[in-house]
């Protein structure tokens, strides 16, 4: 890469961390705040759940901008969104105002995410693709692991001291990209087929089944769906099983974002590269599988542990490839494709953590059941999905040839 390449990717991970940074802060101090104006479990889950709903809703919607009016347009507005929605989580108490902000912290992430791995595409080419959507997930990764660290560091100085710093961080982003941050998109052709017309979200998700990348956004929901319910319950499962204590829990959730930043700064692209996107997504989709089978039988919190680690080790490899997939065959849809990406990992974030919750009650095994059938199915899918794209790539070339 070049170094305006390595420039531009450096301020979207900056960018990225700090919109996952800013968030992750308020995580360790979010169950004592809410038991301290009254609300307890079913608020904590209505706040993921909004969330995620605020986000499927207007990622296509974003999407489509960020074809329309250009990248910078929709990163700057999706973080003026999350700035604005820790502001409100500072000045108020009231739970409906609560929730009203992660309604507008949700379609700030819907702006920002799509826009931010568009404008990845713009600026690195097909084969630099995959190391450049693997830098902007470690940044990701890497402000999930560091936010609640600094939030739990925060929480000493008043229960919401993390909340006013989130917001001024995330202000510091929004001044930022307007400052440095420059317009990737190049003119769009004419005879391009990038929607201009209101498009509703049903619509194009309809659409979305004709595209060519159809299934890497089936496995996106369901990779979303199976890590979200994984997680959702996974502080749970451990107290129940193993009687592992909170510090316990800590260190486990830290060593999976550890692991996420170090697979995706070093690991992601050579592997993409000596094998190919379509067999490490084949590979990995199995190794999650098998995690997923494997946890249920786990006879010690330790071999859990090791477990679990093997399943964000999938994946954090998953995220950036399926990214790249869908990112190759977008063409001059890109903000689309994107909003598309981000739409369908919404779905699985809002499904994934409700159903695991009501299968968890019913036996705690399930929830892990369910993500290994899914996985596997997932698992065939892609098998017969890249077995047709090698006999479509040699009937071209011997049409070529």
């Amino acid at each position: 890469m070049s170094n305006d390449q390595r420039k531009k990717l450096f301020m979207l991970m900056i960018n990225m961390f700090i919109a996952i940074g800013s968030f992750g802060i308020v995580i360790p101090i979010l169950p004592m705040y809410l038991e301290s104006i009254g609300q307890g479990g079913t608020a904590a889950g209505l706040m993921i759940a909004i969330f995620a709903g605020a986000q499927l809703v207007f990622s296509p919607i974003a999407g489509r901008w960020a074809d329309q009016y250009g990248r910078k347009k929709m990163i700057i507005y999706g973080l003026v969104g999350l700035t604005l929605s820790m502001f409100i989580f500072y000045g108020f108490d009231s739970i409906w105002w609560l929730y009203f902000s992660r309604v507008i912290g949700g379609i700030g992430a819907a702006l920002l995410v799509p826009a931010i791995f568009a404008y990845v595409a713009d600026i690195t080419t097909i084969a630099q693709r995959a190391k450049g959507n693997s830098l902007i997930s470690a940044a990701m990764s890497l402000g999930i692991v560091i936010g609640p660290g600094i939030g739990g560091f925060l929480a000493d100085f008043g229960l919401k001291m993390p909340f006013l710093i989130s917001a001024l961080v995330s202000l510091v982003a929004v001044i930022f990209s307007v400052i440095v941050l420059k317009e990737s998109q190049v003119a769009v052709p004419e005879n391009s087929h990038v929607q201009t017309e209101e498009e509703s979200m049903v619509h194009q998700i309809i659409r979305s089944v004709k595209m060519p990348y159809f299934i890497p956004l089936i496995i996106t929901l369901v990779m979303s769906f199976g890590l979200m319910a994984y997680e959702s319950v996974l502080g749970l499962f451990v107290d129940d099983l193993y009687g592992a204590t909170p510090q316990e829990i800590a260190i486990m959730v830290t060593s999976t974002g550890i692991i996420s930043v170090i697979v995706q700064l070093f690991i992601v692209d050579r592997i993409v590269n000596r094998f190919g996107e379509g067999a490490v997504l084949i590979l990995f989709i199995g190794v999650a599988a098998g995690g997923f089978l494997l946890s249920i039988f786990a006879p010690s919190y330790s071999v859990f542990f090791i477990i679990t680690l093997l399943i964000f080790l999938a994946t954090s490899i998953l995220r950036p490839v399926l990214n790249t997939l869908i990112s190759k065959m977008a063409g001059n849809e890109q903000g689309f494709a994107m909003g598309m990406n981000n739409a369908y990992m919404s779905i699985g974030n809002v499904l994934g953590p409700t159903l695991a919750g009501v299968l968890y009650d019913v036996k705690i095994a399930y929830p892990f059941m369910l993500g290994f059938l899914l996985l596997v199915l997932t698992f065939i899918t892609a098998i017969i999905w890249q077995r047709r794209l090698q006999r479509k790539t040699k009937v071209v070339d011997l049409q070529n040839g």
